[in-house]
Order: C-alpha cells, then structure tokens, then sequence
C-alpha cells in the first residue's frame, strides 16, 4: 500500500506539459502498436503464469524465471524512449522551408467558421441555427451583449452539466453496467465456492485479463466507427450491456462449465463502459473534463455499495440462514441476485439506446470530416 504512493511521488518531477509536434512522426503509429502489443502479451503471459502455478506445482527456479519474465514484460515501453534517444528519425523540412521562394503566403486566410459552427447548429436539431449565428455576429461587433449557453459538443461548467438529460442519461447508464459488474467481481470469490470451484484464483485472473481486453477492443470499435460512420459510443456501451444482461441470465442457469465463459463475458462488458471517458469529453468538452467525469465515476462506489453490499450480500446472507451454516454452497446463493443484474443491465441497454439516438447528430456534426472537430482547411494547404 506504501509502495504506490512513493511511486507517484517519485515520478511527479518528470510530468510537465506536452508540446505538440510541429509535424507528423511516420514512427508514431509503430510507437503505439508496440505499447499496445506489450500490453496484450504482458496480459497474457501473466494468465498463462497464473493457470501453470494452479495446475502443476512448479520448482522455485521456474517460478523466478516466469518473475523475470514478468519484468521484462513491464519495462518493454522503454524501448521507444531509449530508441527515440539513441536513433532519432530524420523528419521531413517544415512546409514554410519546403515552399519555393516565389510562393507567397497571404496574411490573412479567410475563415470558413461560420460554416462550421452552422453545422453544429443544425446537428443539435433545434432548426435556430441562422438566428443563433445572427446573434453571434451581432455580439462580434458589439450590437449585442449576451452570453450564449453552451451546446453539447462545446465545454460545460458542472452546474450546466447537470441541467442536462444526456448527462443523467450517461450517468445512469453507466452506475447500471459498473455496478453490476462490480457485483460480480466482488462477489467473484463466493460465487466460484457456491458453484462447487475451490480454487478461484483463476477465475479471478480471467476476469481481469478480459476487463483489460474489453477496455481495449471497446476503445478501437468505437474509434473506427464514430469516424467512418458517426456513431456514438454509447451504442457499444449499450450494446455490451445487452451481453452482459444475456450472460447473467446464463450465471443464474448455472450450468456446469460455464461459469468461467460467463466471467470472462461480464469482464469484457465492463470493460467496454469506460467509453463513457471519451463521451462525456465530447458533449460536454475537456475544460472541466475532470470534474466532470469525475461525477460519471460515482456511479462506482454507488453501485457497489447497492448491488453489492446491500442486494447481493442480503440474499446470500438469507441463503446461506436457510442452509443452517455461514457459507452459502448451491447456486441458489446468487440466481436472485444475477437474476436483479440481467434486469438492471436491460434497463442500462434502453438508456444508452435512447443516449445515443439523442447525441447521434451531435456527432454527426463533431465527426463529419471523419475527425473530431476537424478545421476547415484553406486553399494552398
């Protein structure tokens, strides 16, 4: 527990504001797909060390030498920094130094942002896109003195966060996914000895791998197509619900040999719901990003504390009284509670359904050049 905190202290020196590069890097997408591919396979040797340590008994010399592959595993991300170091890559003039000498610049480029802010207008569907622009031109030059509200898609502060419907739509949403989710890995330990498996260990390891991989793929689908087709991520959100409502319909048939497919699914569609960090960075803007997300993470410890501690532990508790013992054994201990889950899950799915047709023309309109608010480029550029 100490050792976290020392870590974090150790390691403020070096974080500082990041500059962005005054050109592309062809090397950048290499740098990212090796961090991803670290990633996975660190993920996956550590469920592969984790399944041998419970299945054969191992020498100390083996399990020192699976410990040494863990750690090289960890420092592989130093390999970029080493190599950025110690090779550094030829880039390409800047565009001002590439251009002939004849080639003149204008000072001035006009600007197509009247075009654009129209078309964010027009993506919120209240048909007072040309009056809003009227009054935005009246305010530039001083005709008119009012403070507009800000539309989703811009920054919000918390107070007009909450006057919102998307965001309680959001947040609802995700307390439902998150909450159930916790419930199960909570609970993880006890369900495995209700379903008759003594060691729960690997249940435990698979739920995490597949928390990992659900974080992952949910962060790449929904990036393809929010670009490609504009569709928020809410619908992923939802659509993992609905998976995971179908997967504790099958907890609570507890069929032998499924439990650990069943883990491995609810791991995923909880991994999927922190695409609400990317969404509520997109309606409501990055200004108070923080402050704002950090309300959508209540639904964490609000959710655990209904669905866990409260619901869940109360009928195990009542179970295991009509048992005459204080361990619930059967899969009676937990099929009202998955039963409860696979409910609230269906209502999560409903929520993020009716989310994403709300929010489906603000992206249209954030990620109609296919990039989020991409500026309109102007001529010789």
């Amino acid at each position: 527990m100490v050792g976290v905190p020392l870590l974090c202290l150790s390691l403020m020196y070096f974080v500082r504001p990041c500059v962005p590069a005054t050109d592309n890097d062809p090397s950048e997408p290499v740098y990212f797909a090796f961090l991803l591919g670290s990633s996975i396979l660190l993920a996956a040797y550590l469920v592969m060390t984790t399944v041998l340590n419970e299945v054969f008994t191992l020498p100390s010399i083996l399990k020192y030498i699976l410990l040494g592959g863990t750690v090289l595993f960890l420092m592989a991300p130093l390999a970029i920094p080493i190599k950025m170091t110690l090779f550094r890559s030829k880039r390409s003039l800047p565009d001002n130094l590439a251009k002939e000498e004849g080639e003149k610049e204008p000072l001035l480029i006009p600007s197509t942002s009247a075009s654009n802010m129209g078309t964010l207008f027009e993506g919120e569907g209240d048909g007072d896109g040309a009056s809003e622009m009227e009054i935005l031109l009246a305010e530039g030059e001083g005709a008119v003195k009012k403070k507009r509200k800000p539309r989703r898609g811009e920054d919000f502060k918390v107070r007009q966060v909450f006057a919102k419907a998307d965001f309680w739509l959001l947040w609802f949403a995700y307390f439902l996914g998150m909450g159930s989710g916790i419930t199960v890995s909570n609970n993880l330990a006890q369900i495995g000895f209700a379903f008759g498996i003594k060691g729960t260990t690997i249940l435990l390891c698979l739920f995490s791998f597949f928390n990992f991989c659900g974080r992952l793929a949910s962060g790449a689908i929904s990036e393809h197509f929010v670009r490609s087709k504009a569709l928020p991520r809410t619908l992923w959100m939802g659509a993992a619900q609905l998976v995971m409502m179908f997967t504790f319909l099958l907890f609570s048939m507890a069929i032998d040999g499924t439990i650990y497919v069943a883990t491995a699914l609810v791991g995923i569609g909880m991994g999927f719901q922190y695409l609400s960090i990317s969404t509520i960075s997109e309606l409501f803007g990055l200004k108070n990003f923080g402050i704002n997300f950090n309300f959508i993470l209540l639904g964490n410890p609000t959710g655990a504390a209904i669905f866990s501690a409260l619901m869940a532990g109360h009928i195990y508790d009542r179970e295991a009284t009509k048992q005459g013992s204080s361990t619930c054994i059967g899969p009676d201990c937990y099929r009202v509670t998955f039963l409860v889950l696979a409910g609230l899950c269906g209502l999560g799915t409903l929520l993020s359904v009716i989310l994403t047709v709300r929010i489906r023309p603000v992206y249209q309109a954030l990620y109609a050049s296919g990039s989020f608010r991409l500026q309109p480029q102007s001529n010789g550029h």
